[in-house]
């Protein structure tokens, strides 16, 4: 390959990843829509509903034995 023309190959790609990583680090600073739950999302809720499903049930007191627990 000619040398002019490996430099004008060469030009035109350095150009095009410029304009590839400049689009990317706009992306990345972009405000991201919410699209639905996430897994950090649900583990997050199912936490907090583990934790106030204990303190409900820590609040009722020691039932007296052989009665039967009701919800």
């Amino acid at each position: 390959m000619h040398s002019d023309n490996h430099h004008l190959l060469h030009a035109c790609r350095a150009a095009e990843l410029r304009r590839e990583a400049a689009e990317f680090a706009l992306a990345r600073t972009a405000p991201r829509r919410r699209t639905g739950w996430t897994a950090t999302d649900l583990r997050r809720r199912a936490g907090w509903t583990m934790i106030e499903l204990g303190l409900r049930l820590a609040q009722t007191g020691p039932t007296p034995t052989g009665a039967a627990r009701t919800a």
